[in-house]
């Protein structure tokens, strides 16, 4: 009875080193090493900042702004921006992308 207890003890023990913890660790890892990373490009002016994005859309006239708020472009364009930037900076974890 004491063998089964202590190898259903070492099964679980092994499962939740190798699968929990290990991933936590790795995870927690590329988590933070991304967010830096994007605070160091954000930093030093690599990638656009809001403020550049709408006063580039503030020099378009009020002809064109109709159409535009039409599609919502005024949402569209960061949001667009983001996705591209995420899915940059994704491809280049060896892990994941």
């Amino acid at each position: 009875m004491y063998g089964i207890l202590l190898s259903a003890l070492n099964t679980i023990l092994g499962f939740v080193i190798r699968s929990i913890i290990v991933k936590f660790v790795l995870f927690f890892g590329l988590f933070f090493v991304v967010t830096e990373f994007i605070q160091v490009l954000i930093g030093s002016g690599l990638l656009p900042h809001a403020n550049s994005i709408s006063s580039s859309l503030g020099a378009i006239p009020a002809s064109v702004w109709y159409f535009l708020d039409l599609f919502n472009v005024s949402a569209g364009v960061p949001l667009i921006l983001s996705a591209y930037v995420t899915r940059f900076i994704i491809r280049r974890i060896p892990v994941i992308g």
